[in-house]
């Protein structure tokens, strides 16, 4: 019986082969960006092991990779590696890459799981400047205008980014002077350093009402390709409703959405 009008036909198994063979040469790639074990690359046996493969298939999928220059073979050691190809196809993918438009369903997925108000930062240090938000619908909320600047001493989105700088640029800004924005801000060197210290271990960074009254928020830093924490992504609101209860939580959501965005910028986590 001939299958019913408008009903999508069945894939033959031709297709099913060609989508099998498909993923199994992308595993391929997969598996030899993710071995760092051996910068010669990996052999014939390593890579049937590895990926449940014989090595006839292996040989038949590594073809035409190898022709695509995709995967290369060392002509002495006959060991296996990425080719020229992938850094190309890397940098055209980096040159093309916004920061707004990768993180912008990020923000507004985390505003969705927090009720709060997203920041998207990047540096200019002693500096932040604002480069995107995804506002909460809730009347009371924090006001940061895109474009907009805060000192990184005092901030959740500005210690994130410190707390993976080099000893040289938080030295500098800890120069430039730590003046008191509210009670609770960290206002000498070691105070900050120590607080740098907590958050590489935590993950996480907490502006526990240092910048401005009564505004509470939970920042991480965001990794790009060189793995430079040039931008951070913050959870921010009233401390009525941002508590230190919450804190936690609100750390580990944003730290899962600024390894999204870290992930997006070619960060290897």
């Amino acid at each position: 019986m001939s299958p019913a009008s408008g009903s999508p036909a069945a894939p033959d198994a031709g297709s099913r082969n060609s989508s099998a063979s498909l993923r199994r040469a992308l595993g391929i790639l997969l598996q030899l960006a993710d071995d760092t074990e051996d910068p010669r690359g990996a052999s014939l046996s390593d890579l049937a092991g590895v990926l449940d493969m014989n090595k006839s298939t292996l040989l038949r999928l590594l073809a035409p990779l190898c022709e695509t220059r995709l995967v290369e073979q060392d002509s002495d050691t006959g060991r296996y590696r990425l080719g020229w190809r992938t850094a190309q196809l890397g940098q055209t993918y980096l040159e093309r890459l916004d920061l707004r438009t990768a993180a912008h369903d990020v923000l507004h997925g985390l505003m969705t799981a927090t009720g709060e108000t997203i920041h998207l930062v990047i540096a200019d240090l002693p500096e932040v400047v604002y480069v995107d938000k995804a506002d909460t619908p809730q009347p009371v909320r924090m006001h940061a205008r895109i474009g907009s600047r805060q000192p990184a001493y005092c901030t959740g989105v500005g210690k994130a980014m410190l707390a993976h700088a080099d000893e040289a640029t938080v030295r500098s800004v800890i120069d430039r002077g730590l003046p008191r924005r509210t009670p609770n801000t960290l206002t000498t060197g070691p105070a900050l350093l120590a607080d740098l210290a907590v958050i590489r271990d935590r993950g996480y960074a907490v502006d526990e009402i240092e910048n401005e009254a009564e505004i509470r928020c939970v920042a991480a830093a965001v990794f790009d390709h060189t793995g430079t924490a040039g931008c951070a992504l913050s959870v921010s609101g009233p401390a009525t409703r941002i508590t230190t209860a919450r804190v936690p939580e609100l750390g580990r959501l944003v730290g899962e959405a600024a390894a999204e965005i870290s992930r997006r910028l070619g960060a290897r986590l």
